[in-house]
Protein backbone atom coordinates (compact mmCIF):
# COMPACT_ATOMS: atom_id res chain seq x y z
CA UNK A 1 0.00 0.00 0.00
CA UNK A 2 1.49 3.26 -1.12
CA UNK A 3 1.93 6.07 1.97
CA UNK A 4 -0.43 8.16 0.01
CA UNK A 5 -3.27 6.16 -0.02
CA UNK A 6 -3.23 5.79 3.23
CA UNK A 7 -6.08 7.81 4.02
CA UNK A 8 -8.03 6.17 1.18
CA UNK A 9 -7.84 2.80 2.57
CA UNK A 10 -8.32 3.78 5.74
CA UNK A 11 -11.61 5.95 5.16
CA UNK A 12 -12.91 3.03 2.24
CA UNK A 13 -12.12 0.24 4.96
CA UNK A 14 -13.88 2.26 8.17
CA UNK A 15 -16.97 2.94 6.29
CA UNK A 16 -17.20 -0.29 4.64
CA UNK A 17 -16.65 -2.65 7.64
CA UNK A 18 -18.70 -0.09 9.83
CA UNK A 19 -21.64 -0.62 7.15
CA UNK A 20 -21.37 -4.12 7.27
CA UNK A 21 -21.22 -4.64 10.94
CA UNK A 22 -23.79 -2.02 11.57
CA UNK A 23 -26.37 -3.66 9.18
CA UNK A 24 -25.97 -7.07 11.08
CA UNK A 25 -26.35 -5.32 14.71
CA UNK A 26 -29.41 -3.89 13.18
CA UNK A 27 -30.69 -7.14 12.08
CA UNK A 28 -30.19 -8.49 15.29
CA UNK A 29 -31.70 -5.68 16.67
CA UNK A 30 -28.84 -3.96 18.21
CA UNK A 31 -27.61 -0.45 18.02
CA UNK A 32 -25.98 0.17 15.13
CA UNK A 33 -23.23 1.98 16.99
CA UNK A 34 -21.95 -1.22 18.02
CA UNK A 35 -21.67 -1.97 14.40
CA UNK A 36 -18.89 0.58 14.05
CA UNK A 37 -17.31 -0.20 17.04
CA UNK A 38 -16.93 -3.69 16.09
CA UNK A 39 -15.42 -2.54 12.78
CA UNK A 40 -12.82 -0.40 14.39
CA UNK A 41 -12.15 -3.59 16.46
CA UNK A 42 -11.83 -5.35 13.33
CA UNK A 43 -9.34 -2.87 11.73
CA UNK A 44 -7.24 -1.99 14.77
CA UNK A 45 -4.01 -2.89 15.27
CA UNK A 46 -4.15 -5.62 17.69
CA UNK A 47 -6.34 -7.85 15.46
CA UNK A 48 -5.09 -10.08 12.22
CA UNK A 49 -5.81 -8.66 8.71
CA UNK A 50 -5.68 -5.30 7.42
CA UNK A 51 -4.42 -2.39 10.09
CA UNK A 52 -5.99 1.36 9.35
CA UNK A 53 -3.74 4.13 10.12
CA UNK A 54 -4.64 4.67 13.79
CA UNK A 55 -3.29 8.90 13.39
CA UNK A 56 -5.26 9.00 10.64
CA UNK A 57 -8.50 7.96 12.02
CA UNK A 58 -8.19 9.58 15.50
CA UNK A 59 -7.64 12.41 13.18
CA UNK A 60 -10.74 12.07 11.12
CA UNK A 61 -12.57 11.01 14.52
CA UNK A 62 -11.96 14.87 16.19
CA UNK A 63 -12.99 15.73 12.90
CA UNK A 64 -16.32 14.16 13.56
CA UNK A 65 -15.95 15.82 17.57
CA UNK A 66 -15.83 19.36 16.26
CA UNK A 67 -18.83 19.16 13.22
CA UNK A 68 -21.15 17.25 16.23
CA UNK A 69 -20.13 19.93 18.94
CA UNK A 70 -21.04 22.66 16.29
CA UNK A 71 -24.31 20.92 15.25
CA UNK A 72 -25.02 20.96 19.04
CA UNK A 73 -24.54 24.76 19.26
CA UNK A 74 -26.38 24.68 16.48
CA UNK A 75 -29.85 23.79 18.37
CA UNK A 76 -28.44 24.51 22.06
CA UNK A 77 -28.45 28.47 22.69
CA UNK A 78 -26.77 30.41 25.18
CA UNK A 79 -30.18 30.77 26.91
CA UNK A 80 -30.46 26.78 27.23
CA UNK A 81 -26.99 26.49 28.41
CA UNK A 82 -28.10 29.43 30.96
CA UNK A 83 -31.52 28.37 32.00
CA UNK A 84 -29.80 24.83 33.50
CA UNK A 85 -27.02 26.44 35.30
CA UNK A 86 -28.19 25.77 38.44
CA UNK A 87 -28.16 21.57 38.31
CA UNK A 88 -25.45 21.53 35.45
CA UNK A 89 -22.53 23.70 37.17
CA UNK A 90 -22.61 22.02 40.91
CA UNK A 91 -23.71 18.87 39.95
CA UNK A 92 -21.40 18.19 36.98
CA UNK A 93 -18.73 19.55 39.57
CA UNK A 94 -19.40 17.71 42.31
CA UNK A 95 -19.68 14.54 40.01
CA UNK A 96 -16.36 14.46 38.84
CA UNK A 97 -14.78 15.44 42.16
CA UNK A 98 -16.51 12.43 43.83
CA UNK A 99 -16.16 9.83 40.72
CA UNK A 100 -12.49 10.78 40.44
CA UNK A 101 -11.66 10.07 44.47
CA UNK A 102 -14.12 7.07 43.93
CA UNK A 103 -12.06 5.33 41.16
CA UNK A 104 -8.66 7.06 42.11
CA UNK A 105 -9.27 4.81 45.17
CA UNK A 106 -9.93 1.59 43.33
CA UNK A 107 -6.86 2.30 41.71
CA UNK A 108 -4.64 2.50 44.26
CA UNK A 109 -6.33 -0.21 45.72
CA UNK A 110 -4.63 -2.11 42.81
CA UNK A 111 -1.00 -0.52 43.78
CA UNK A 112 -1.23 2.02 41.44
CA UNK A 113 0.80 5.54 42.37
CA UNK A 114 -1.02 8.84 43.31
CA UNK A 115 -1.10 10.31 39.87
CA UNK A 116 -1.99 7.09 37.80
CA UNK A 117 -5.30 6.72 40.24
CA UNK A 118 -5.85 10.53 39.29
CA UNK A 119 -5.14 10.72 35.59
CA UNK A 120 -7.70 7.43 36.17
CA UNK A 121 -10.25 8.94 37.92
CA UNK A 122 -10.53 11.68 35.87
CA UNK A 123 -10.99 9.53 32.78
CA UNK A 124 -13.70 7.60 34.78
CA UNK A 125 -15.14 10.87 35.29
CA UNK A 126 -15.73 12.67 32.38
CA UNK A 127 -18.71 11.10 29.88
CA UNK A 128 -18.62 11.40 26.37
CA UNK A 129 -20.88 14.73 25.16
CA UNK A 130 -20.74 12.66 21.38
CA UNK A 131 -22.34 9.75 22.39
CA UNK A 132 -25.06 11.28 24.77
CA UNK A 133 -25.85 13.54 21.43
CA UNK A 134 -26.32 9.84 19.39
CA UNK A 135 -28.35 8.40 21.86
CA UNK A 136 -30.68 11.33 22.77
CA UNK A 137 -30.96 11.94 19.27
CA UNK A 138 -31.85 8.56 18.47
CA UNK A 139 -34.49 8.69 21.30
CA UNK A 140 -35.86 12.53 19.95
CA UNK A 141 -34.96 13.22 23.70
CA UNK A 142 -32.62 16.19 22.87
CA UNK A 143 -35.10 18.94 23.30
CA UNK A 144 -36.37 17.60 26.49
CA UNK A 145 -35.91 19.76 29.43
CA UNK A 146 -33.89 16.41 30.96
CA UNK A 147 -32.20 16.03 27.93
CA UNK A 148 -31.28 19.73 27.83
CA UNK A 149 -29.71 19.39 31.56
CA UNK A 150 -27.99 16.07 30.83
CA UNK A 151 -26.22 17.85 27.45
CA UNK A 152 -25.65 21.21 29.67
CA UNK A 153 -24.11 18.79 32.06
CA UNK A 154 -21.46 17.04 30.00
CA UNK A 155 -20.55 20.47 28.75
CA UNK A 156 -19.97 22.01 32.41
CA UNK A 157 -17.82 18.30 32.52
CA UNK A 158 -15.76 19.20 29.07
CA UNK A 159 -15.23 22.92 30.06
CA UNK A 160 -13.53 21.41 33.77
CA UNK A 161 -11.67 18.84 31.80
CA UNK A 162 -10.34 21.51 29.43
CA UNK A 163 -8.38 22.92 32.57
CA UNK A 164 -7.46 19.76 33.88
CA UNK A 165 -5.34 18.76 30.24
CA UNK A 166 -3.41 22.42 31.45
CA UNK A 167 -2.82 21.70 34.67
CA UNK A 168 -1.65 17.75 34.48
CA UNK A 169 1.40 18.51 33.03
CA UNK A 170 2.20 21.39 35.31
CA UNK A 171 1.86 18.74 38.41
CA UNK A 172 3.37 15.75 36.55
CA UNK A 173 6.11 16.10 38.00
CA UNK A 174 4.85 16.69 41.79
CA UNK A 175 2.39 13.17 40.72
CA UNK A 176 5.29 11.21 39.94
CA UNK A 177 5.59 11.46 36.19
CA UNK A 178 7.79 13.09 34.09
CA UNK A 179 8.13 17.35 34.19
CA UNK A 180 6.45 19.24 31.35
CA UNK A 181 9.44 20.72 29.47
CA UNK A 182 7.45 23.46 28.47
CA UNK A 183 6.39 24.85 31.73
CA UNK A 184 8.57 27.75 33.44
CA UNK A 185 10.72 27.21 36.50
CA UNK A 186 8.86 25.10 39.08
CA UNK A 187 7.04 26.11 41.93
CA UNK A 188 3.97 27.39 43.68
CA UNK A 189 4.71 30.91 41.84
CA UNK A 190 4.59 29.45 38.65
CA UNK A 191 1.51 27.31 39.30
CA UNK A 192 -0.26 30.06 40.19
CA UNK A 193 0.72 32.02 37.12
CA UNK A 194 -0.20 29.11 34.81
CA UNK A 195 -3.73 28.95 36.02
CA UNK A 196 -4.38 32.17 35.91
CA UNK A 197 -2.91 32.55 32.25
CA UNK A 198 -5.37 29.34 31.86
CA UNK A 199 -8.57 30.86 32.99
CA UNK A 200 -7.69 34.27 31.64
CA UNK A 201 -7.43 32.65 28.18
CA UNK A 202 -10.93 30.76 28.54
CA UNK A 203 -12.69 33.65 29.78
CA UNK A 204 -11.21 35.62 26.85
CA UNK A 205 -12.63 32.89 24.47
CA UNK A 206 -16.13 33.24 25.82
CA UNK A 207 -16.26 36.69 25.81
CA UNK A 208 -15.04 37.42 22.27
CA UNK A 209 -17.88 34.31 21.59
CA UNK A 210 -20.45 35.80 23.42
CA UNK A 211 -19.98 39.74 21.97
CA UNK A 212 -18.24 39.66 18.26
CA UNK A 213 -18.83 36.21 17.10
CA UNK A 214 -23.51 37.08 16.65
CA UNK A 215 -22.05 39.88 14.59
CA UNK A 216 -19.22 38.57 12.70
CA UNK A 217 -20.19 35.35 11.86
CA UNK A 218 -24.15 35.54 10.71
CA UNK A 219 -22.92 39.20 8.99
CA UNK A 220 -20.50 36.96 6.98
CA UNK A 221 -22.82 34.22 6.20
CA UNK A 222 -25.38 36.76 5.00
CA UNK A 223 -22.79 37.84 2.54
CA UNK A 224 -21.99 34.27 1.22
CA UNK A 225 -25.49 33.53 1.00
CA UNK A 226 -26.28 36.35 -1.38
CA UNK A 227 -23.65 34.66 -3.78
CA UNK A 228 -26.91 32.18 -4.30
CA UNK A 229 -24.20 29.35 -4.40
CA UNK A 230 -25.21 26.38 -2.05
CA UNK A 231 -21.62 25.01 -2.66
CA UNK A 232 -20.30 28.23 -1.15
CA UNK A 233 -22.49 28.48 1.58
CA UNK A 234 -21.95 24.67 2.59
CA UNK A 235 -18.24 25.76 2.60
CA UNK A 236 -18.45 28.91 4.59
CA UNK A 237 -20.87 26.72 7.12
CA UNK A 238 -17.57 24.27 7.43
CA UNK A 239 -14.90 26.96 7.61
CA UNK A 240 -16.59 28.57 10.55
CA UNK A 241 -16.92 24.77 12.73
CA UNK A 242 -13.41 23.89 11.64
CA UNK A 243 -11.89 27.37 11.92
CA UNK A 244 -13.79 28.36 15.16
CA UNK A 245 -12.44 25.22 16.79
CA UNK A 246 -9.06 25.12 15.43
CA UNK A 247 -8.38 28.43 16.19
CA UNK A 248 -9.64 28.47 20.12
CA UNK A 249 -7.47 25.69 20.48
CA UNK A 250 -4.56 27.17 18.97
CA UNK A 251 -4.64 30.77 20.19
CA UNK A 252 -6.59 30.12 23.94
CA UNK A 253 -5.87 26.91 24.41
CA UNK A 254 -9.32 25.27 24.42
CA UNK A 255 -10.10 22.33 23.05
CA UNK A 256 -11.67 21.78 19.25
CA UNK A 257 -14.90 20.70 20.51
CA UNK A 258 -15.94 23.48 22.86
CA UNK A 259 -14.44 25.90 20.27
CA UNK A 260 -17.16 24.19 17.41
CA UNK A 261 -19.84 24.44 20.11
CA UNK A 262 -19.46 27.87 20.56
CA UNK A 263 -19.26 28.57 17.28
CA UNK A 264 -22.54 26.78 16.91
CA UNK A 265 -23.90 28.76 19.59
CA UNK A 266 -23.09 31.82 17.79
CA UNK A 267 -25.06 31.12 14.81
CA UNK A 268 -27.95 29.51 16.61
CA UNK A 269 -29.36 32.88 16.88
CA UNK A 270 -29.14 33.73 13.63
CA UNK A 271 -31.23 33.88 10.54
CA UNK A 272 -29.02 30.71 9.17
CA UNK A 273 -29.12 28.36 11.96
CA UNK A 274 -31.37 25.95 10.72
CA UNK A 275 -29.76 25.97 6.81
CA UNK A 276 -26.38 25.57 8.38
CA UNK A 277 -27.39 22.71 10.36
CA UNK A 278 -28.91 21.11 7.28
CA UNK A 279 -26.26 21.54 4.92
CA UNK A 280 -23.71 19.71 7.88
CA UNK A 281 -25.41 17.22 8.84
CA UNK A 282 -24.41 14.72 5.99
CA UNK A 283 -20.57 15.61 7.26
CA UNK A 284 -21.38 15.47 10.85
CA UNK A 285 -22.92 11.38 10.06
CA UNK A 286 -19.88 10.20 8.70
CA UNK A 287 -17.07 11.63 10.57
CA UNK A 288 -19.03 10.52 13.69
CA UNK A 289 -18.82 7.07 11.99
CA UNK A 290 -15.32 7.51 11.66
CA UNK A 291 -15.63 8.27 15.21
CA UNK A 292 -16.50 4.65 16.35
CA UNK A 293 -14.59 3.52 14.68
CA UNK A 294 -11.55 5.20 16.20
CA UNK A 295 -12.66 4.03 19.50
CA UNK A 296 -12.59 0.43 18.64
CA UNK A 297 -9.03 0.46 16.81
CA UNK A 298 -7.67 1.66 20.22
CA UNK A 299 -8.91 -1.87 21.93
CA UNK A 300 -5.95 -4.13 23.21
CA UNK A 301 -8.48 -7.54 23.09
CA UNK A 302 -5.65 -9.22 25.07
CA UNK A 303 -6.10 -6.98 27.83
CA UNK A 304 -9.55 -8.84 28.20
CA UNK A 305 -8.08 -12.24 28.97
CA UNK A 306 -5.27 -10.34 31.35
CA UNK A 307 -7.43 -8.51 33.27
CA UNK A 308 -10.98 -9.27 33.33
CA UNK A 309 -11.44 -8.66 36.81
CA UNK A 310 -10.07 -5.27 36.35
CA UNK A 311 -12.27 -4.81 33.37
CA UNK A 312 -15.39 -5.07 34.69
CA UNK A 313 -14.65 -3.34 38.01
CA UNK A 314 -13.87 -0.36 36.01
CA UNK A 315 -17.46 -0.64 33.81
CA UNK A 316 -18.95 -1.34 36.71
CA UNK A 317 -17.46 1.68 37.83
CA UNK A 318 -18.71 4.01 34.81
CA UNK A 319 -22.07 1.90 34.82
CA UNK A 320 -22.66 2.04 38.37
CA UNK A 321 -20.64 4.08 40.44
CA UNK A 322 -20.81 7.34 38.56
CA UNK A 323 -24.35 7.06 37.67
CA UNK A 324 -25.56 6.79 41.19
CA UNK A 325 -23.47 9.42 42.53
CA UNK A 326 -24.93 11.79 39.62
CA UNK A 327 -28.37 9.61 40.52
CA UNK A 328 -28.10 10.88 44.68
CA UNK A 329 -26.87 14.71 43.78
CA UNK A 330 -29.61 15.60 41.17
CA UNK A 331 -31.98 14.39 43.81
CA UNK A 332 -30.25 15.89 46.37
CA UNK A 333 -30.24 20.06 44.01
CA UNK A 334 -34.30 19.25 44.60
CA UNK A 335 -34.91 17.43 40.41
CA UNK A 336 -37.49 14.77 39.95
CA UNK A 337 -36.75 10.85 40.17
CA UNK A 338 -36.92 11.02 36.41
CA UNK A 339 -34.25 13.97 35.94
CA UNK A 340 -32.00 12.19 37.90
CA UNK A 341 -32.25 8.70 36.08
CA UNK A 342 -31.86 10.22 32.83
CA UNK A 343 -28.55 12.17 33.97
CA UNK A 344 -27.13 9.11 35.18
CA UNK A 345 -27.88 6.72 31.80
CA UNK A 346 -26.00 9.89 30.02
CA UNK A 347 -23.07 9.89 32.13
CA UNK A 348 -22.84 5.51 32.16
CA UNK A 349 -20.22 6.33 29.49
CA UNK A 350 -16.93 7.56 28.68
CA UNK A 351 -15.38 8.83 25.63
CA UNK A 352 -12.95 11.36 23.65
CA UNK A 353 -11.72 13.36 26.79
CA UNK A 354 -11.17 10.21 28.16
CA UNK A 355 -8.73 9.09 25.66
CA UNK A 356 -7.35 12.51 25.90
CA UNK A 357 -6.81 12.48 29.91
CA UNK A 358 -5.27 8.98 29.49
CA UNK A 359 -3.10 9.48 26.66
CA UNK A 360 -1.22 12.59 28.07
CA UNK A 361 -1.07 10.87 31.40
CA UNK A 362 0.62 8.17 29.70
CA UNK A 363 2.60 10.75 27.94
CA UNK A 364 3.65 12.30 31.18
CA UNK A 365 4.86 9.07 32.52
CA UNK A 366 2.14 9.26 35.00
CA UNK A 367 -0.10 6.08 33.40
CA UNK A 368 0.99 2.36 32.57
CA UNK A 369 -0.12 1.06 28.91
CA UNK A 370 -1.98 -1.22 30.72
CA UNK A 371 -3.99 1.61 32.39
CA UNK A 372 -4.42 3.06 29.24
CA UNK A 373 -5.63 -0.21 27.86
CA UNK A 374 -8.17 -0.62 30.70
CA UNK A 375 -9.69 3.00 30.07
CA UNK A 376 -10.20 2.14 26.48
CA UNK A 377 -11.54 -1.14 27.39
CA UNK A 378 -14.36 0.68 29.45
CA UNK A 379 -15.15 3.19 27.19
CA UNK A 380 -15.91 0.91 24.26
CA UNK A 381 -17.71 -1.39 26.72
CA UNK A 382 -19.42 1.62 28.24
CA UNK A 383 -20.51 2.89 24.92
CA UNK A 384 -22.05 -0.52 23.64
CA UNK A 385 -23.82 -0.51 26.59
CA UNK A 386 -25.05 2.84 27.27
CA UNK A 387 -28.68 2.45 24.97
CA UNK A 388 -29.20 -0.66 27.32
CA UNK A 389 -28.79 1.78 30.27
CA UNK A 390 -31.32 4.17 28.57
CA UNK A 391 -33.86 0.73 28.03
CA UNK A 392 -33.19 0.33 31.81
CA UNK A 393 -34.55 3.38 32.80
CA UNK A 394 -37.14 3.23 30.34
CA UNK A 395 -38.40 -0.46 31.96
CA UNK A 396 -38.05 2.07 35.48
CA UNK A 397 -40.37 4.27 34.82
CA UNK A 398 -42.97 2.03 32.62
CA UNK A 399 -42.78 -0.35 36.08
CA UNK A 400 -43.09 2.73 38.34
CA UNK A 401 -45.30 4.90 36.71
CA UNK A 402 -46.43 7.73 38.94
CA UNK A 403 -44.25 6.62 42.04
CA UNK A 404 -41.07 7.55 39.94
CA UNK A 405 -42.34 11.36 41.37
CA UNK A 406 -41.78 10.10 44.53
CA UNK A 407 -44.85 12.55 46.37
CA UNK A 408 -43.96 14.83 43.56
CA UNK A 409 -40.61 15.84 44.65
CA UNK A 410 -39.13 18.01 42.33
CA UNK A 411 -41.66 18.64 40.43
CA UNK A 412 -42.13 22.18 40.88
CA UNK A 413 -38.53 22.91 40.29
CA UNK A 414 -38.37 21.02 37.09
CA UNK A 415 -41.57 22.63 36.14
CA UNK A 416 -39.98 26.06 36.63
CA UNK A 417 -37.28 24.80 34.04
CA UNK A 418 -39.81 23.53 31.69
CA UNK A 419 -41.41 27.20 31.68
CA UNK A 420 -38.17 28.84 30.87
CA UNK A 421 -37.18 26.14 28.32
CA UNK A 422 -40.90 26.76 27.39
CA UNK A 423 -40.60 30.59 26.55
CA UNK A 424 -37.14 30.53 25.14
CA UNK A 425 -38.81 27.73 22.44
CA UNK A 426 -41.85 29.81 21.91
CA UNK A 427 -39.38 32.96 21.04
CA UNK A 428 -37.64 30.66 18.41
CA UNK A 429 -40.80 29.61 17.36
CA UNK A 430 -42.14 33.18 16.93
CA UNK A 431 -38.43 33.89 14.68
CA UNK A 432 -39.36 31.07 12.50
CA UNK A 433 -42.99 31.81 12.04
CA UNK A 434 -42.28 35.72 11.52
CA UNK A 435 -39.58 34.40 9.34
CA UNK A 436 -42.25 31.82 7.47
CA UNK A 437 -44.80 34.75 6.92
CA UNK A 438 -42.16 36.80 5.19
CA UNK A 439 -40.96 34.21 2.75
CA UNK A 440 -45.01 33.57 2.41
CA UNK A 441 -46.14 37.54 2.40
CA UNK A 442 -43.52 38.28 -0.80
CA UNK A 443 -44.96 35.45 -2.53
CA UNK A 444 -47.99 36.56 -1.65
CA UNK A 445 -46.90 39.76 -2.81
CA UNK A 446 -45.62 39.35 -5.66
CA UNK A 447 -47.06 36.71 -7.94
CA UNK A 448 -44.01 36.41 -10.16
CA UNK A 449 -42.33 34.58 -7.43
CA UNK A 450 -44.54 31.96 -6.87
CA UNK A 451 -43.38 29.41 -9.17
CA UNK A 452 -40.20 29.07 -7.68
CA UNK A 453 -38.41 26.85 -5.58
CA UNK A 454 -38.66 27.12 -2.47
CA UNK A 455 -35.65 28.43 -1.40
CA UNK A 456 -35.41 31.28 -3.13
CA UNK A 457 -38.12 33.49 -1.59
CA UNK A 458 -36.04 33.04 1.45
CA UNK A 459 -32.75 34.12 -0.59
CA UNK A 460 -34.75 37.02 -2.14
CA UNK A 461 -34.93 38.18 1.65
CA UNK A 462 -32.00 38.06 1.95
CA UNK A 463 -31.17 40.29 -0.73
CA UNK A 464 -33.60 43.16 -0.71
CA UNK A 465 -32.51 45.69 0.57
CA UNK A 466 -35.25 48.33 2.04
CA UNK A 467 -35.99 51.53 0.88
CA UNK A 468 -38.63 54.40 1.13
CA UNK A 469 -39.66 57.55 -0.90
CA UNK A 470 -41.94 60.59 0.46
CA UNK A 471 -44.40 62.05 -2.06
CA UNK A 472 -43.19 63.95 -4.58
CA UNK A 473 -39.70 62.59 -4.76
CA UNK A 474 -38.07 61.53 -8.09
CA UNK A 475 -36.71 57.63 -7.89
CA UNK A 476 -35.99 57.48 -11.25
CA UNK A 477 -34.43 59.94 -14.01
CA UNK A 478 -34.92 59.44 -17.47
CA UNK A 479 -31.49 59.07 -19.37
CA UNK A 480 -29.52 57.24 -15.70
CA UNK A 481 -27.86 54.48 -16.01
CA UNK A 482 -29.53 51.44 -14.12
CA UNK A 483 -28.86 50.67 -10.82
CA UNK A 484 -31.73 48.62 -9.23
CA UNK A 485 -35.19 47.26 -9.80
CA UNK A 486 -37.59 48.26 -7.54
CA UNK A 487 -40.57 46.28 -5.91
CA UNK A 488 -43.62 48.35 -4.33
CA UNK A 489 -44.41 46.87 -0.95
CA UNK A 490 -46.80 49.87 0.00
CA UNK A 491 -47.59 53.17 -1.63
CA UNK A 492 -47.47 54.16 -4.98
CA UNK A 493 -45.75 55.84 -7.84
CA UNK A 494 -46.37 57.60 -11.15
CA UNK A 495 -44.45 56.47 -14.18
CA UNK A 496 -44.25 59.41 -16.77
CA UNK A 497 -43.59 58.23 -20.49
CA UNK A 498 -44.42 60.33 -23.04
CA UNK A 499 -48.12 60.97 -24.23
CA UNK A 500 -48.87 58.77 -21.17
CA UNK A 501 -48.54 58.08 -17.44
CA UNK A 502 -48.70 54.48 -15.75
CA UNK A 503 -50.00 54.27 -11.79
CA UNK A 504 -48.10 51.42 -9.93
CA UNK A 505 -49.00 50.00 -6.67
CA UNK A 506 -48.39 47.37 -4.12
CA UNK A 507 -47.06 44.36 -5.76
CA UNK A 508 -45.55 45.77 -9.01
CA UNK A 509 -42.36 46.89 -10.18
CA UNK A 510 -40.71 48.45 -12.04
CA UNK A 511 -36.95 49.18 -13.46
CA UNK A 512 -36.14 45.17 -14.22
CA UNK A 513 -35.58 45.65 -18.01
CA UNK A 514 -33.20 48.44 -18.36
CA UNK A 515 -31.15 45.95 -16.19
CA UNK A 516 -31.74 42.80 -18.21
CA UNK A 517 -31.03 44.75 -21.15
CA UNK A 518 -28.22 47.21 -20.16
CA UNK A 519 -30.05 50.75 -21.38
CA UNK A 520 -30.54 54.23 -19.79
CA UNK A 521 -33.59 54.56 -18.03
CA UNK A 522 -36.58 55.52 -20.44
CA UNK A 523 -39.11 56.97 -18.00
CA UNK A 524 -39.02 58.93 -14.89
CA UNK A 525 -40.73 57.52 -11.56
CA UNK A 526 -42.48 59.54 -8.96
CA UNK A 527 -43.52 58.44 -5.67
CA UNK A 528 -46.75 59.68 -5.50
CA UNK A 529 -47.73 58.55 -1.70
CA UNK A 530 -45.11 57.64 1.32
CA UNK A 531 -43.71 54.41 -0.63
CA UNK A 532 -41.83 51.47 0.89
CA UNK A 533 -39.60 49.30 -1.62
CA UNK A 534 -37.87 46.50 -1.53
CA UNK A 535 -34.94 47.04 -4.01
CA UNK A 536 -32.30 44.36 -5.86
CA UNK A 537 -29.43 45.96 -6.53
CA UNK A 538 -28.04 45.33 -10.29
CA UNK A 539 -25.78 42.89 -9.51
CA UNK A 540 -27.47 40.50 -7.10
CA UNK A 541 -30.80 40.73 -9.76
CA UNK A 542 -28.88 39.71 -12.49
CA UNK A 543 -27.41 37.13 -10.46
CA UNK A 544 -30.77 35.47 -9.11
CA UNK A 545 -32.19 35.74 -12.07
CA UNK A 546 -29.77 34.56 -14.50
CA UNK A 547 -30.06 31.40 -12.49
CA UNK A 548 -33.71 30.96 -12.98
CA UNK A 549 -33.95 31.06 -16.77
CA UNK A 550 -37.83 30.58 -16.26
CA UNK A 551 -37.68 33.86 -14.40
CA UNK A 552 -35.92 35.72 -17.17
CA UNK A 553 -38.51 34.04 -19.59
CA UNK A 554 -41.29 35.42 -16.97
CA UNK A 555 -39.89 39.19 -16.91
CA UNK A 556 -39.26 38.90 -21.16
CA UNK A 557 -42.88 37.92 -21.86
CA UNK A 558 -43.82 40.92 -19.69
CA UNK A 559 -42.08 43.41 -21.33
CA UNK A 560 -43.04 42.04 -24.51
CA UNK A 561 -46.81 42.33 -23.62
CA UNK A 562 -46.13 46.07 -21.98
CA UNK A 563 -44.36 46.99 -25.72
CA UNK A 564 -47.63 46.14 -27.69
CA UNK A 565 -50.07 47.93 -24.89
CA UNK A 566 -47.29 51.07 -24.48
CA UNK A 567 -45.26 51.12 -27.70
CA UNK A 568 -43.33 53.86 -26.48
CA UNK A 569 -43.21 53.14 -22.73
CA UNK A 570 -39.58 51.99 -22.51
CA UNK A 571 -38.76 49.70 -20.35
CA UNK A 572 -39.57 51.29 -16.30
CA UNK A 573 -42.85 49.06 -15.77
CA UNK A 574 -44.08 45.91 -14.54
CA UNK A 575 -47.78 45.01 -13.58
Amino acid sequence: MHHEASLIATVAMGFMLAFAFAFLANRLRLPPLIGYLVAGIAVGPFTPGFVANTALAGQLAEMGVILLMFGVGLHFSAADLFAVRWIAVPGAIIQIVLTTALAGALAVSWGWSAGAALVFGLSLSVASTVVLLRTLDDRNALDSPNGRIAVGWLIVEDLAMVVALVLLPIFAEMLGGRPDPHSPVGGNTAVLITLSITFLKVAAFIALAVVLGPKIVPWLLKQVARTGSRELFTLSVLAVALGIAYGSAELFGVSFALGAFFAGVVLSESDFSHRAAADSLPMQDAFAILFFVSVGMLLDLSIIVREPVAILAVLLMILLGKSLIAFSIVLLLGYTVMTALTVSASLAQIGEFSFILAGLGKMTGLLSNDGLSLIVAGALLSIALNPICFMVVDLIVSRAGIGTRIGGYGEQRLARLQAQLDVLRERGAARETERSLRVQNLVDLFPIFAQLDHQAPEELLLLFRPRTASPGDRIIRKGDRPGAVYFISEGAVQVAIPNHEIRLGPGEFFGEMALLGGERRSADVVAIDFCKFLTLERRDFLSFVNRRPQLRAQFDEMAAQRAAEHPLSGSETSR
